[in-house]
């Protein structure tokens, strides 16, 4: 069997090349990557090319503009690299009986009221990033292509840049330190979404009928000011040196904190479908950031 990983460099995709290893043949591309292996969503006559090269029995897009701020200025370039791209890569799936995995978000939702949103939810994306990512779902959907679309929420991984290292190196230098309370979601590892699209592969190779649609996070949830505390906590614990104590982080609205694109406050996804078709247990949102945070002060 012949994987295609898109978007091998980013978060998700340094841990795919991990986990989706021990399922086949793996060929990993980026927008940086020489030669043959280029895929620059910016550019799909490459991304193309590369399909018709390789022929892979799989597609793993993890790809994709994530700077959320950045996309309200630049719709075009979003939509290519979030949508267009991902709809041609639909298509020569179907044409070519291949599977496509493809991660979305919890933005397609504006975030109103405090209930977990299932699959069948009314989507309404606030800002050009989560209106580009739920038009790729719908391109994946009408192409016909057997495929697993997991929506996720505030993605994190140690390698890289992330919420909790900025959190971090604020406390140790800043005398006061404020995070935003009223939004709400579940923080989920990279490793996680790696490991559990391996799992779901292999359930979709031997049964095709559950290709579809399907909400992945960790499970529980908090708020930013909850998520930074508990680093904080853990920070703490571990003999890191801070000028800003964990209980002295404070609390502030979406509102006070301005920003270009406008974030959901209610970014709860319900699980329980992808839980029940793939046979797994997500674990609370505390363990993987746990572990993250012990690799990154082991450092």
């Amino acid at each position: 069997m012949k994987i295609l990983l898109l978007g091998q460099g980013g978060q998700v995709g340094w841990e795919l090349q991990r986990a989706l290893a021990p399922l086949g043949e793996l060929i990993g591309a980026d927008f940086g990557s020489p030669g043959e292996r280029k895929a620059d969503f910016s550019q799909p006559e490459t991304v193309q090319a590369l399909l018709e090269r390789v022929r892979p029995d799989i597609v793993v897009n993890a790809a994709a503009h994530t700077a959320v701020d950045k996309a309200e200025s630049e719709p075009e370039l979003a939509r290519a690299i979030n949508a267009s791209t991902p709809g041609l890569v639909a298509r020569w799936a179907a044409a070519h009986g291949a599977w496509l995995v493809h991660y979305s978000t919890d933005y397609v939702f504006d975030g109103s009221g405090s209930a977990a949103r299932d699959e069948t939810a009314a989507t309404a994306p606030l800002s050009v990033y989560g209106r580009t990512k739920r038009e790729a779902e719908e391109l994946i959907a009408a192409s016909g292509c057997r495929h697993l679309i997991l929506r996720t929420s505030w993605v994190y991984a140690a390698r890289g840049g992330n919420f909790a290292k900025t959190m971090l190196k604020l406390a140790a230098e800043r005398e006061a330190l404020k995070v935003i309370d009223d939004q709400i979601g579940a923080p989920t590892g990279a490793e996680l979404l790696a490991d559990v699209t391996a799992h779901a592969l292999r359930v979709a190779q031997a049964r095709p009928e559950v290709s579809g649609l399907y909400h992945c996070t960790a499970a529980g949830e908090t708020s930013w000011h909850g998520y930074a505390t508990q680093v904080l906590r853990q920070a703490q614990a571990a003999g890191v040196a801070l000028k800003v104590a964990p209980e002295a982080v404070q609390p502030i609205p979406t509102c006070a904190y301005p920003t270009p694109a406008q974030r959901p406050l209610n970014s709860r996804l319900d699980c329980r479908k992808f839980s029940d078709t793939f046979g797994l247990r997500l674990p609370e949102w505390q363990r993987g950031v746990e572990r993250m945070l012990t690799e990154v002060l082991a450092r």
